[in-house]
């Protein structure tokens, strides 16, 4: 931007207008949300949705990524092709036109598709401006045109150069620009396969592939039955109220309309919405239709069948989501998402299209399924009867500590800070060490909350029994966000919950229990970037009055051998005979679990900002975080003992980084 000038004027010449490209490049995020992991991966998806379009068009059948050494990755559809020749209002042709100019492409109506994911037409031109290299080559008749771009300035024009035996299809390579990803410009393998596994689902008939090679990794998918295969694997684990699943799909007016749900023994929901295969995490109408359809039609069979008591109040919407798992998919002609990033779906009349097909086919499934209908019913029944009885526990639990003079529990030893951003609080593993915590903290933003043996295991229980639990309702009254129906993320008191708990198998577990609390009942926490897990040290290198402290047998390995090479340096006689410890010429102290660490060790190995090791929590993918949890945590022994027999060898307490 101009400077302002030094008699604060304005005017015309301090007004910059950026060309072509520059926007982009000059405020990524605008385009693509963020330039971190999420960015970066974001332009992955940008080519590959253009390549599902052309499936979801009915005019590729697959689409393949490829994660290539030199750190650049390809997508490759078998669909018609770019078109090449020239476009009428740019001169150039019409490859270079949807690579260069923003809001070019074959997604405003003119005929290319009917439905796709794109809505801006800056996707493919977007990643153009933000790779350092963009090759796109194209198959029209047999015939091999390709086009080179840099930082999204043409390089090399396009040009025919050969045949292939490829009859269409587009192929895009591009390696993201390290100026704009300064975070990573690394892809991850896992989140290429979670978005084509996805895909694979949501476009019946489509055949997706992605072969990483970085490391030899390839997963192939393709799945018959759609989005009812989608739903039956969300459910994989779980007890269900019946192995049949519902499954409509319709057209109405232009769009087209497809829901796949079953109901399992669990008692938290898991909907996921999609409009023309674009996730909406934040919903929108499609989801606001199947919601109060969905309720409307459950409540209208039980008042039919006598399944509810006349005196008795209908059932809520919570009520009747309880243990339900589904997925929605619109595709419409004209999508309406909030920003680019496309995380909620607005179309009004979409609503009114989704209620429309749940109201008729839903209603008929449950007159046709009489035993299914009752089994739903009478666990939304339970779910009501739990809701009641928390509701009045919950008050219970408020009241008592409004007459104690309680806001918060009594065992917290609280901050003095009143700065959510610079208060965190430690949730300690026993007495000894929450005294060491308490003792050893920086008292103004460093809370600490003591816990007493292990934690209810909140994967099999309503919230009735939460609020009969006292160290979940301790922690409930700390963090100040309520949880059900009350849960509000804006009263968080603190902006780093650190999970504290000893380096073995108990610690572990403990460790597991809360994070399945918090992922069931209080999940914005986690996908928010609030909960940590403290990392204390195993052992502690003595050599004189320097202390080292590592974490694991292969830094302590790797400590000794680096002191034992020094030593050597030196001209010091080493005896090959002795151990590693008294080659290296220290002495070694293991830690047994944090209650036996004074104050100033606990402060200096695992609470002092400027030296403790924090693993901060992701869900970077909720489907698979799910299934863990239900795993670990469920009630199938089998699954339990097969996931622990699988990964003992490399047993973690980085594993519970999900």
């Amino acid at each position: 931007m101009a400077k302002q000038k030094a008699d604060g004027s304005y005017d015309s010449s301090q007004i910059q207008v950026l060309e072509g490209l520059e926007p982009v490049r000059k405020r990524p995020g605008m385009y693509i949300g963020s330039t971190g992991y999420d960015g970066v991966h974001h332009l992955i998806k940008e080519i590959a949705d253009n390549s599902v379009d052309e499936a979801i068009a009915g005019f590729a059948s697959r689409v393949d990524v490829i994660l290539l050494e030199d750190g650049g990755v390809t997508v490759i559809d078998d669909g018609r092709g770019i078109p090449v020749d020239k476009h009428a209002k740019t001169g150039l042709s019409t490859l270079e036109t949807v690579l260069t100019v923003l809001h070019a492409g074959g997604k405003f109506g003119g005929g290319g598709y009917k439905v796709s994911s794109g809505l801006h037409g800056v996707g493919s031109s977007v990643v153009n401006a933000l790779s350092t290299k963009l090759i796109a080559e194209v198959v029209k008749n047999g015939d091999l045109y390709r086009i080179e771009f840099a930082q999204g300035a043409t390089v090399t024009s396009l040009k025919k150069v050969g045949k292939t035996d490829r009859p269409t299809g587009t192929t895009i390579t591009f390696y993201p620009d390290p100026t704009i990803f300064k975070e990573t410009v690394t892809f991850d393998y896992k989140w290429v396969v979670n978005y084509l596994r996805h895909q694979a689902y949501l476009t019946k008939g489509i055949h997706t592939t992605v072969v990483d090679q970085r490391t030899g990794e390839r997963q192939a998918f393709y799945f018959e039955g759609g989005i009812k295969s989608y739903v039956k694997n969300l459910n994989i684990g779980k007890d269900v109220v019946s192995e049949d699943i519902f499954y409509v799909e319709k057209q109405v007016e232009d769009s087209g309309i497809e829901v796949a749900l079953q109901y399992n023994d669990t008692f938290v929901e898991m909907v996921k919405p999609f409009a023309n295969n674009v996730l909406t995490p934040d919903g929108g109408t499609h989801l606001v239709g199947f919601r109060a359809a969905l309720t409307r039609v459950i409540n209208d069979y039980a008042r039919k069948n006598s399944l509810l008591k006349e005196k008795e109040e209908n059932l809520t919407g919570d009520d009747i989501r309880e243990g339900l798992t589904a997925v929605i998919l619109v595709k419409l002609p004209d999508p309406q998402f909030e920003g680019q990033t496309k995380n909620k779906l607005g179309n009004p009349e979409v609503r009114r299209y989704v209620e429309q097909v749940m109201n008729e086919y839903f209603a008929y499934y449950l007159e046709e399924n009489p035993d299914v209908a009752k089994k739903v019913v009478g666990k939304a029944i339970l779910a009501a009867r739990a809701r009641k009885a928390a509701r009045a526990a919950r008050d219970n639990v408020l009241r008592k500590g409004a007459l104690d003079g309680m806001g918060l529990p009594g065992k917290l030893w609280d901050c003095s800070s009143k700065s959510p951003a610079d208060s965190e609080i430690y949730i300690v593993e026993g007495n000894s060490a929450a005294g060491s915590a308490k003792e050893g903290r920086d008292s103004k933003t460093q809370a600490i909350l003591p816990l007493r043996g292990k934690v209810l295991n909140t994967e099999r229980a309503r919230l009735d029994k939460m609020f009969a639990n006292k160290e979940i309702v301790a922690m409930i009254q700390a963090f100040g966000v309520g949880i059900g129906e009350s849960f509000d993320i804006s009263g968080l008191r603190y902006h780093k919950i650190v999970i504290m708990t000893d380096a073995d198998v108990d610690g572990s577990h403990i460790a597991t229990l809360l994070l399945t609390f918090f992922f069931r009942y209080m999940r914005e926490i986690v996908e928010g970037g609030y909960v940590y897990l403290a990392m204390p040290p195993l052992y502690s290198i003595n050599r004189g009055q320097n202390k080292t402290y590592v974490y694991n047998e292969d830094e302590l390995n790797g400590e000794l051998d680096k002191l034992i090479a020094e030593r050597r340096k030196r001209g010091t006689a080493i005896d090959e005979a002795e151990d590693k410890v008294k080659q290296a010429g220290v002495t070694i102290s293991r830690f047994k679990g944090l209650g036996e660490m004074d104050a100033d060790q606990l402060w200096e190995t695992t609470m002092n900002p400027e030296g403790r090791v924090l693993t901060q929590v992701r869900v970077d993918d909720a489907e698979q975080a799910d299934a863990i949890f239900t795993k670990l945590m469920g009630d199938d022994v089998s699954m339990r003992r097969s996931f622990i027999q699988a990964r003992a060898k490399e047993a973690d307490l980085e594993e519970l980084d999900v």
